[in-house]
């Protein structure tokens, strides 16, 4: 075999024709299948039989349909992965964009090193926001190696977010993996350098041994998720372990960010929180000179920009609208994020005997305090928290209350009061800036000493004794909150502080809740990788429940998933079983559903209170309504500042000690001694807020204009195409290929652009690879698939976006059965056709080309050569030899012409026959065609990099000639008559 080929031939090898890719040597071909990925391309060798290919004109005597030439143009550039445009990434990846999660990949493309702090508002989609910049740069060759820092507990999802939407496939590098990693490693080689994509633990990166190494090793492109738990404010009255915690991250993240050549992506959604200094840092990450700016200034506001997004869902809602300065709204979109959140107090009084119990334990808490009080400051920290533990415990269930009274205390290890106050804060409290909530949600302890005392051991039988809906009212008003929830065809999450509550609940309201409800708990006594599958299965359920519309799902957790797990697909419901004493905390918790992709359009919130247990009542007051109003207000929700929430709950326990259940009713505001206390907190927590809101205002993000946007989206439709393209092709090319389709919702309305489908009919092709995408059972099980209009979907669902893997496999079957004449059963596409239309006055043919480009694009590791493919529709009047052509709206605009009469046999096979003996006459034009779209993409990518002025210089767009025509499509004008044959076959 002679290697001489030129990058961007075809050749024919193995059976199929491929396309040369630029990395091909003289001793080896590298080949990509025409039409087809990056996963596909293959290596050939010398002693493989390899040919020159041409591109084959279509068949005449394989005529198709009038809908033929839509549905192979749109399974054709679904099938691009490596589309022509400036964005490389967007025909390889597995999700469709929202239009402004392309503002940060725009800004990305105008640095030479990218430095960004994305802080959109929770469930914008940050994560598929910094999923685009990486697969970007990657696929640029900006960028080699791929880090994310995050949670262990978010580590899993990360993975599988950028495996199954961008095609990463990421390590993971946990406390639970390294072992096993390390021992794969050669002499000498670091975790990093073998793996080019990892997912790194931020507890784990934080020990010095790892620390170092990732140092030394660091990839050039680094993620840092939730990265305000890496900055502290420099405020030595924060103290505590989480401070020390951040100290360190910071610390690492300096390092890692020192190195000018580096990419860092930083994520957060809460970057400022009303903490200066603590935002100052987070910014000065991303450049060191930003954290000396002046921000007062516009021209530091403005340098501040460049780097900085940080949007709310307003901003977002509604999109590339007039309201945004564009001439019209034919370029917007609506994302479907819940527009309210239905929100409740309900309230649950103590039993009788629990009555006595909480008593009891408070008069055991006043004398333990006291007693502890006479013998130093270390012993009163460490009862302070043990009574804090208790009576947190007490009013959670009985469960947890007879866990804690017979567990010894975290702070009673404790040498000096410090000490105490480090073990004992992060279990009892509900911190808005924990470091991490791992472990957080066993039940502390109240005893002194690993032997309870007589009188706890005694109180601890007591709540024992309590558990059940008879004793336990608060279980009572759980069970009928959640029967309302359910008749009304929700699917709820009730949220525990404890996991001994959690898991108390689960038994409990099995058999409580009717037949059709399933249940399950989840807890920090489950892996991260448990956690999710629990709720997987939870989810999808058995085949039974499954095909049953009435089948709810509720969810038993702790905190261990009030944060970064979405839980949106398969909850639409919150119910606050344990009132946290932060309302972050509650904010974090709802956020899990009440976000993009929610199909809800109101989520419904209930938080329980024990209106007489002395504590909740005071803390909903004091905290909770101040945080509303606040909202509602300022249109913002504020972080509550720790030490203000840490301030009420602190004085609400010590009253409790004081006067006991009956007294604390009293108003808080109203109490001797409390009063300088309260006030001072509210002066923080306006200054905060009014501080949150400046900030919002101040830092709006103005760099990328709206029209800018809207330009390449416009781009990018024109080259892939839209959503409605998308779904029209599916929904006609299952029909054809005898899938079982209903278009009617669940919910008997039409009219969603939702539609069903059951694979058992189709060809056993399409349904290997749909089962491939969605899953075997739901294929072998000939189930309904939802296909949603929605980019956001549950697993076993498709979206109706050309990125999704299961409307990938329909156009993939679509385009090789096109391409194949040969293939057995149902064909919707032909490579040609004629149709009599009334949508022509003469003659017009229509041509489907493929062109491909030799694209150069410098970067900072040298110049990378790429082949591009790109589709396009181009039409004609008259003869091939006297060709009038059509601009291109005129030409798409036939693929909505129809059959107005049928089409005489003789007619069309001379229609046919004369468009393809003429094509040659067309080769100068489609020459010229091919030369002018190379100078509109070079335009584009040109002007997407207008800041970049290294990438700019070195750019080349060159066609490949000749040029692909897929097909062939003659509309003919009505004649007066002729035998005819039928139009569906002509």
């Amino acid at each position: 075999m002679s290697l001489t080929y030129s990058a961007g031939s075809l050749v024919t090898a193995r059976g199929r024709e491929w396309v040369v890719l630029p990395e091909s040597t003289d001793a080896m071909l590298v080949l990509r299948p025409l039409g087809g990925s990056d996963d596909d391309i293959a290596a050939v060798f010398p002693f493989e039989k390899v040919e020159p290919a041409e591109f084959a004109a279509p068949n005449p005597a394989d005529l198709g349909d009038q809908r033929a030439a839509g549905l192979l143009r749109t399974a054709l550039r679904i099938g691009f992965r490596s589309g022509a445009g400036p964005f490389r990434s967007l025909a390889s990846i597995a999700v469709e964009p929202r239009a402004y999660q392309l503002v940060p990949l725009l800004m990305a493309l105008r640095q030479r090193t990218v430095r960004l702090l994305i802080s959109d508002d929770v469930g914008i989609g940050k994560t598929v926001e910094a999923g685009l910049i990486a697969k970007e740069l990657l696929a640029q060759g900006e960028a080699s190696r791929l880090a994310v820092l995050c949670a262990p507990a978010l580590a899993e999802q990360w993975q599988s977010e950028l495996r199954e939407k961008f095609g990463i496939d990421a390590e993971l590098i946990l406390a639970s993996t390294v072992s096993r990693l390390e021992r794969g490693l050669e002499l000498g080689q670091s975790l990093f350098d073998k793996h080019p994509y990892t997912i790194i633990s931020t507890d784990f990166i934080k020990s010095t041994r790892h620390r170092e190494d990732f140092v030394k090793h660091c990839p050039d492109l680094v993620i840092v998720d939730e990265a305000h738990s890496c900055v502290s404010a420099d405020d030595s009255a924060q103290g505590g372990a989480s401070s020390s915690a951040n100290q360190l991250r910071y610390e690492l993240l300096r390092r890692v960010s020192a190195s000018p050549d580096r990419h860092l992506l930083l994520l957060t959604a809460t970057p400022h929180s009303g903490k200066e200094a603590a935002f100052r840092n987070l910014i000065g990450l991303v450049r060191p000179e930003l954290a000396t700016l002046d921000l007062e200034s516009p021209k530091g506001r403005a340098e501040l920009a460049k780097h900085f997004v940080a949007r709310k869902r307003a901003d977002v809602r509604n999109y590339l609208t007039k309201e945004d300065g564009l001439a019209d709204d034919s370029l917007a979109e609506r994302t479907a994020f819940p527009s309210d959140r239905w929100t409740k107090d309900e309230p649950y009084k103590l039993t009788p005997a629990y009555r006595a119990l909480l008593d009891d334990a408070i008069a055991y808490a006043r004398d333990r305090v006291t007693a502890a009080g006479e013998q130093g400051k270390r012993e009163a920290r460490i009862a302070w928290w043990s009574v804090i533990a208790l009576l947190r415990s007490m009013v959670s269930s009985p469960a947890a209350a007879a866990q804690t009274l017979k567990t010894r205390s975290e702070s009673a290890a404790a040498r000096t009061a410090q000490e105490a106050d480090l073990l004992g804060a992060p279990v009892a409290s509900d911190s808005a800036e924990n470091d991490r909530l791992e472990g957080m949600d066993v039940a502390p302890g109240a005893a002194e000493s690993e032997e309870a005392g007589a009188r706890l051991l005694e109180l601890s039988q007591r709540a024992a004794q309590l558990v059940g809906p008879a004793e336990d009212a608060k279980l009572k008003s759980l069970i009928r909150h959640l029967k309302g929830l359910i008749a009304d065809g929700y699917h709820p999450i009730v949220f525990c502080r404890y996991i001994p509550t959690a898991e108390y609940l689960a038994t409990q309201l099995e058999g409580k809740l009717g037949k059709k409800a399933r249940i399950a708990a989840v807890t920090g006594t489950l892996s991260p990788q448990q956690r999710l599958e629990r709720i997987e299965q939870l989810a999808t359920g058995s085949a039974e429940d499954a095909a049953d519309p009435a089948v709810r799902r509720v969810l038993i957790a702790t905190d261990c998933l009030s944060e970064g797990v979405n839980l949106q697909h398969h909850f639409d419901a919150v119910v606050h079983y344990d009132l946290a004493w932060n309302p972050t905390r509650h904010d974090q918790r709802e956020g899990r559903v009440d976000r993009y992709g929610q199909k809800r359009d109101q989520v419904r919130v209930i938080t329980m209170f024990g209106e007489d247990n002395g504590i909740d009542g005071k803390v909903l007051k004091v905290l909770f309504e101040k945080h509303r109003q606040i909202l509602k207000d300022l249109g913002i929700s504020v972080s509550v500042p720790d030490e203000t929430a840490s301030g009420v709950t602190d004085a609400v326990v010590e009253w409790l000690l004081l006067h006991g259940r009956q007294g604390s009713q009293e108003s808080l505001f109203e109490l001797d001694g409390h009063q300088d206390s309260f006030d001072r907190i509210e002066r923080e927590w306006n200054s905060a807020a009014e501080r949150e809101k400046t900030s919002q205002s101040k830092y709006a993000q103005r760099t990328i204009h709206p029209e800018e946007v809207a330009r390449e989206v416009a781009a990018v439709r024109t080259a892939l195409g839209g959503a409605d393209e998308v779904r029209g092709f599916a929904l006609e090319a299952l029909r054809d290929l005898d899938a079982l389709v209903r278009t009617v919702t669940s919910s008997g309305r039409d009219g969603s652009g939702d539609f069903t489908a059951q694979p058992g009919g189709t060809p056993a092709g399409l349904r290997d690879a749909l089962a491939a995408t969605l899953g075997g059972r739901i294929v072998e099980e000939d189930r309904e698939i939802p296909f949603r209009t929605t980019p956001a979907i549950a697993r076993g669902e498709a979206a109706l976006v050309r990125t999704d893997p299961a409307i990938g496999a329909i156009a993939s079957y679509v385009l090789d059965s096109a391409l194949d004449a040969k293939t057995p059963g149902p064909r919707p596409a032909r490579r040609c056709g004629v149709v009599t239309t009334d949508a022509v006055a003469v003659r017009t043919t229509l041509l489907l080309v493929r062109y491909r480009f030799h694209l150069t694009l410098p970067s900072r590791k040298g110049d990378q050569q790429l082949v591009a493919e790109d589709a396009r529709l181009l039409a004609y009047e008259g003869m091939p030899a006297r060709a009038r052509w059509l601009d291109d709206d005129a030409a798409a605009a036939l693929l909505s012409a129809r059959a107005s009469g049928n089409t005489h046999e003789l007619a069309a096979r001379n229609a046919i026959t004369k468009a393809l003996d003429g094509l040659p006459d067309l080769t100068a034009h489609l020459t010229a065609y091919g030369t002018r779209l190379a100078g509109e993409l070079d335009a584009s990518h040109r002007r997407v990099r207008k800041a970049n002025e290294e990438i700019v210089r070195g750019l080349k767009v060159v066609p490949q000639e000749p040029a692909d025509v897929l097909g062939v499509y003659v509309y003919l004008p009505p004649v007066a008559s002729a035998p005819t044959v039928s139009g569906a076959e002509a």
